[in-house]
């Protein structure tokens, strides 16, 4: 016993040191923190640094106070820059001279796992936990063995906790040592071999998070690139050199390949902007983001993937959803498909082409094993294991919404004609709620006690699902326009709900009381929701943008930024850390909710075209996609196409396109407006709205036949008609119709017709907007209508379970024929320029021509893959023109019905070949096949 003291400094902690030291033990140690401005501005002074406080504050920051590298760098800063400290940092170089070195002796110092590491610590670029470190690793290490290297180099003062309990990175200055390490290391072994780094460290992890994964691009991928132009002769040079060593590593397994597939890659993909008819077969790609890459005339035949994540066939997402547990994702697109995704979103399960029209709701159930998912017409239930539908029901009238229980598995919809709670065993209405109006929205509260519908007039319904039928609770008033969001908060007191008007609203549940109004959005809100713990409520539209609210002030705590188009959809996480919202941009994205960074982008592809309408002279046709705007194409094909750009930087999204009888303008009907163009130059004109309503949503556009007259049908507000001569908005034709997809005048301008989702035709007299034939026979939703030459019949397409197509007589407004064949919906309809056929396409891309007074199908041709949704005569009258959901345009000889040609741009994956490709899931493999990947068998020796 003594009262002596040791007093002992290092930059290394010995490990003899930690069993002996303790709260109470005569042996402590303590992490010194690095010198504060203050401080170190003492060693600056000595140094004769230039006294410039913020730029010292950042100096000082940039090495963490250390007061060994602050004296070095002050030393160099008065040497080269005379004791400025601005042109120092301007340079970036921040690892160099004594620093490097006094670096390079302790990383040379270290064992090899520690090593590496350090080097994943490089890569990964924030803080990662143990399990995640392990799981990166090339060749399995045990977690003890990873544990001990973690702790050697905690020890040695080379990394740090992370904010998150577990988590570690790397010290800023030896951050940036560590990345200009690993890039030499790589530079150097792709140029002289033999590979080590190069398949140990992924340099471009896909799975990371999306600001992550750019930041390892920027600062790893793209460097490195540069370094190696230097090392080569130019551009050339590179590329021979990468695909040099592709062929090297084909040989071995995927464990001995490990990263260096997915490097080179990487490495490529940067370098040429696309990976285009590369030999990436039996290769290892692991971790490699090949998202929004084109890769036609690839081969991946007989490769072995592991975490890569590729472009979806998915098209605008109009809604999201997320199982109770957050185990299952999905999501709901234009064209109707919904998929499905596990492991929390990681990896594709399911691809279901669901429905002919979008998919407007889906909802999990409480047990997970089923998805519910709707469009406007049917409501069709999913084994979420399986896949297998378990039944579905078109007892339905402009479905757009639909939720289960969260206690007993009853699932309610709401639609133009009420709400409806079903058995969801079997499909069996057995309860029905009455509404004054349709309705558009509904939401349960967490014990499924309550039931909340949004209505087409604004007002808010409360009803007790145990309750009387015909009694709501509570109604709320306040919004001015329908309602399209509402969510409980976890307490259980107040309601949120979303509003076509503009606002956001809070309510007291117990006295109907509006709490608070937000009004911070510039668009109508389509969607809001409460974070599961209740400590955030989010809400999005048609602005594009996702707003946090502040339920104190009423104004937005945070606004995220990144859809490029309206945001149709958001749900949370179960833990309500993580946010996934959907948008027509073709998106799924998820968010850090803390930090309100987009951490994830799942990226579609647009195939389908929507529509599409002759020049005058036959010459040329317009296309229009809902994420790739209009396109003219050459009829002969001789040509390729070209894409009209909207200037002005505006988003273009047409739902329909019109050729004007005069051929000078082309009408697009987009979200909120509808566009002219001058097709000779692919300039915008010029823009038609409505005057009255800003939730409108125009679904096509039909021009009267002398040119005089633009009409749109909407969803939301019936038909709306533009003298176009002076561009003034002549006609609203509501006629109680809530959503009209798509309208025709006939051939002598007196009528125009058009089908709503509920199943009626509306025939409208040109001359007098005011009185209209309203015609029932359908029973599901209208999608096509179209005049016969003569004026004297018009032919509708459309159907429940299975496909309608009917003649109608003009003279008695009655139907005249039902002419049978179809199995699925009628999604197009068009006559022959004589009027002697009737040619139609459904739902299962088939087309089919008709005699109409022999009253029986003459030819059946197998025209796309999905729905057909367009067919369109050419002025001569010779060939027909039809798009679909595969993105195609095939032209046919209109007597013969022989294929003459197809008009299609490439896919991203065309000729892709996935023959014996590892690693994929079959939702996977069908998803590349949809955006044109092929499987075909290698030629001997390839």
């Amino acid at each position: 016993t003594h009262q002596s003291c040791l007093l002992l400094t290092s930059r290394e902690k010995p490990a003899t040191i930690a069993p002996l030291e303790g709260h109470r033990s005569p042996v402590r140690t303590l992490q010194l923190a690095g010198l504060d401005t203050a401080a170190a501005t003492h060693l600056l002074d000595e140094k004769r640094v230039t006294p410039a406080v913020g730029e010292r504050a950042q100096l000082v920051a940039l090495y963490q106070g250390n007061p060994l590298a602050l004296k070095m760098v002050a030393q160099t800063i008065v040497d080269v820059f005379g004791g400025a400290i601005a042109p120092f940092l301007a340079q970036g170089d921040v690892i160099f001279g004594g620093v490097r070195d006094l670096l390079d002796q302790q990383f040379n110092r270290l064992s090899v796992l520690e090593q590496t590491v350090v080097l994943w610590f490089a890569v990964l670029r924030e803080p990662v936990s143990l399990p995640d470190l392990v799981n990166v690793f090339r060749v399995p290490s045990p977690s003890a063995l990873v544990l001990e290297a973690v702790e050697g180099l905690r020890r040695r003062s080379l990394i740090e906790q992370g904010q998150r309990v577990g988590s570690f990175t790397l010290q800023s200055v030896v951050l940036e040592y560590a990345t200009a390490r690993v890039i030499e290391e790589v530079r150097h072994e792709i140029a002289h071999g033999p590979f080590g780094r190069l398949l140990d460290h992924g340099l471009c992890q896909a799975q990371a998070k999306e600001y992550v994964r750019q930041t390892q691009a920027q600062v790893l991928v793209t460097p490195l690139l540069t370094l190696l132009h230097a090392t080569y002769q130019g551009h050339g040079e590179v590329e021979a050199r990468l695909i040099t060593l592709l062929d090297q590593l084909r040989p071995h397994g995927p464990l001995a390949q490990g990263y260096g597939p997915a490097n080179l890659v990487a490495l490529l993909r940067i370098l040429r902007g696309h990976l285009r008819g590369l030999d990436l077969s039996h290769l290892a790609l692991r971790s490699v983001f090949l998202q929004d890459t084109d890769m036609q005339d690839t081969t991946l035949a007989s490769a072995t993937v592991q975490g890569t994540i590729f472009t979806e066939p998915f098209e605008g997402v109009t809604a999201v959803a997320m199982s109770p547990t957050g185990h299952y994702w999905a999501a709901g697109t234009r064209r109707g498909e919904v998929q499905v995704w596990d492991q929390g979103g990681q990896r594709l399960r399911h691809v279901w082409d669901a429905h002919t029209e979008q998919a407007l709701t889906l909802a999990f159930s409480a047990d997970e094993r089923m998805l519910a998912s709707a469009s406007g017409e049917d409501i069709k239930v999913w084994d979420v294991g399986s896949g297998a539908l378990l039944w579905q029901t078109w007892q339905v009238k402009n479905l757009i919404s639909l939720a289960f229980s969260p206690v007993d598995h009853i699932l309610a919809s709401a639609s133009s004609d009420g709400l409806r709670l079903w058995n969801p065993q079997d499909g069996t209405p057995f309860k029905a709620f009455r509404h004054a109006t349709g309705v558009t929205h509904l939401a349960w509260n967490l014990d499924g006690t309550l039931l909340a519908t949004g209505c087409v007039d604004g007002t808010i319904w409360l009803w007790q699902s145990a309750g009387p039928q015909d009694t709501p609770i509570r109604v709320l008033a306040g919004h001015t326009n329908y309602i399209l969001g509402l969510s409980f908060a976890a307490d259980g007191r107040r309601l949120a709900s979303a509003s076509v008007d503009g606002t956001v609203k809070l309510w007291d549940i117990r006295t109907g009381a509006c709490l608070q109004t937000f009004s911070e959005h510039t668009a109508p809100v389509l969607r809001v929701q409460w974070s599961p713990d209740g400590g955030t409520l989010a809400s999005c539209g048609y602005d594009a943008t996702i707003r946090f609210w502040d339920v104190q002030t009423g104004t937005a705590s945070t606004v995220l930024l990144g859809h490029s188009s309206v945001i149709t959809n958001l749900v949370f996480t179960p833990d309500s850390r993580t946010l996934v919202s959907g948008s027509y941009d073709g998106t799924v994205r998820v968010w850090d909710v803390a930090r309100a960074h987009c951490v994830r982008i799942i990226q579609g592809y647009t195939m389908a075209l929507i529509d599409l309408d002759w020049s005058m002279d036959g010459a040329q046709l317009v296309s229009c996609a809902l994420d790739a705007g209009l396109t003219l194409w050459d009829a002969r094909g001789t040509h390729p196409p070209v894409a009209l750009q909207d200037h002005r930087g505006s988003r273009v999204e047409p739902q329909g396109v019109a050729w004007s009888p005069d051929g000078q303008l082309l009408a697009s009907a987009e979200h909120d407006r509808i566009g002219l163009w001058d097709p000779s130059t692919g300039v915008r004109l010029h823009e038609l709205r409505d005057p009255d309503s800003r939730g409108i949503q125009f679904q096509g556009a039909a021009w009267s036949p002398n040119g005089q007259l633009l009409a749109s049908p909407t969803h939301g507000r019936g038909v709306q008609v533009w003298e176009m001569t002076t561009r003034t908005h002549r006609w609203l034709l509501e006629a109680h119709a809530f959503r009209i997809r798509r309208v025709a005048w006939s051939p002598d301008g007196r009528w125009l017709a058009g089908g709503d989702y509920n199943g009626v035709i509306y025939v409208w007299d040109a001359s007098d907007d005011i009185h209209y034939q309203r015609l029932e026979g359908h029973t599901g939703v209208v999608m096509s209508v179209a005049w016969n030459p003569d004026a004297r019949q018009f032919a509708s397409g459309g159907g429940g379970p299975h496909g309608e197509l009917f003649v109608w007589d003009v003279h008695s407004w009655k139907r005249v024929q039902a002419l049978a064949g179809h199995a699925q919906v009628v999604s197009a309809v068009v006559w022959s320029s004589d009027g002697q056929l009737l040619i139609s396409g459904d739902g299962g891309g088939d087309v089919r021509w008709w005699d109409v007074e022999r009253g029986g199908c003459v030819r059946v041709q197998a025209g796309h893959t999905g729905v057909v949704q367009a067919l369109k005569v050419s002025p001569d009258g010779s060939t027909l023109a039809s798009c679909g959901d595969d993105g195609a345009i095939r032209l046919w000889d209109m007597r013969s019905g022989a294929l003459l040609r197809t008009l299609r741009k490439d896919r991203p994956y065309e000729r892709m070949n996935i023959m014996g490709i590892r690693g994929l899931s079959e939702a996977q493999k069908a998803s590349l096949r949809a955006l044109g990947a092929v499987e075909e068998a290698q030629a001997a020796g390839s």
